[in-house]
């Protein structure tokens, strides 16, 4: 049996009875989120990193998931959450926030925060070729040029975890995925943050204005663009505004409650 990764484990960050459940993306790991989680927990709140099926254990296991075991994944950190919390909030990166954007519409959360999430895959390959292809060609390079290259924190870099090579059969499963979160998106509600890297040439950022024009029933959407960061904005240079943005989020939606507890 596979073994999770030495500093890739699930982490939870007990806090107050507010929680954040934070998702990583596509052949990343619950590290990608962890410093998030843990600059919300120092500011009080109870957070959740979850490991989706199939990650942080070796490239081959990810041949085995199909997407909704990465939508059951969400869905039983938010029932572990919801043990020690009475409001949870979805944040993912790239594929966890399409997660956190598709769950949201299946799950009582407060809101969603999705940074440098894919609207769809950049080549428009059918799923049957994905899968056939995936029969013979297990693994493909991953895009946007030379691995490391955008990253301005190199340091962070070298202490990031993915796997190195993109699962072919796991690339028709995100697809599916992400075709879903398409056809939900009318039909979130709760307050959304967008964020995205004007420098991602990973997931460009395209994607979060095709997303922000999706969510024509959100009770409330903002966008914000990231400068000096690569893909992982939550592990690049740009991370504190990352972070303070998110706090931001939180707090303005939790002052609402309280100012509309107060009217009542």
């Amino acid at each position: 049996m596979s073994q999770i990764n030495p500093s890739t484990e699930p982490f939870l960050l007990p806090g107050s009875r507010i929680g954040c459940l934070l998702i990583h993306g596509f052949t990343g790991s619950p590290k990608e989120m962890r410093g998030m989680g843990e600059y919300l927990n120092q500011r009080g709140y109870s957070c959740l990193g979850i490991r989706l099926h199939g990650h942080a254990t070796e490239p081959e296991d990810m041949l085995r998931s199909r997407w909704n075991d990465w939508t059951a994944s969400v869905e039983d950190g938010f029932h572990q959450l919801s043990g020690i919390t009475d409001r949870i909030y979805l944040i993912g990166l790239s594929m966890g926030g399409a997660l956190a954007l598709l769950m949201s519409t299946r799950l009582d959360v407060s809101g969603v925060i999705a940074m440098a999430t894919p609207h769809q895959l950049p080549t428009d390959y059918p799923i049957w070729l994905l899968r056939l292809y995936g029969r013979f060609v297990r693994f493909s390079k991953k895009a946007g040029g030379i691995p490391g290259n955008s990253w301005r924190d190199k340091a962070a870099y070298v202490d990031h975890f993915s796997y190195p090579q993109n699962p072919i059969l796991a690339v028709a499963e995100l697809k599916l995925l992400l075709n879903e979160m398409q056809a939900q998106l009318q039909s979130v509600h709760v307050p959304v943050l967008l964020m995205h890297s004007h420098d991602d040439n990973y997931v460009l950022p395209e994607n979060m204005e095709q997303i922000y024009a999706g969510l024509i029933n959100a009770s409330d959407k903002t966008k914000i663009y990231i400068t000096e960061s690569s893909h992982v904005v939550t592990r690049d240079a740009a991370q504190n505004q990352v972070f303070e943005s998110a706090l931001n989020f939180i707090r303005s939606i939790e002052n609402q409650k309280i100012t509309v507890r107060e009217l009542e």
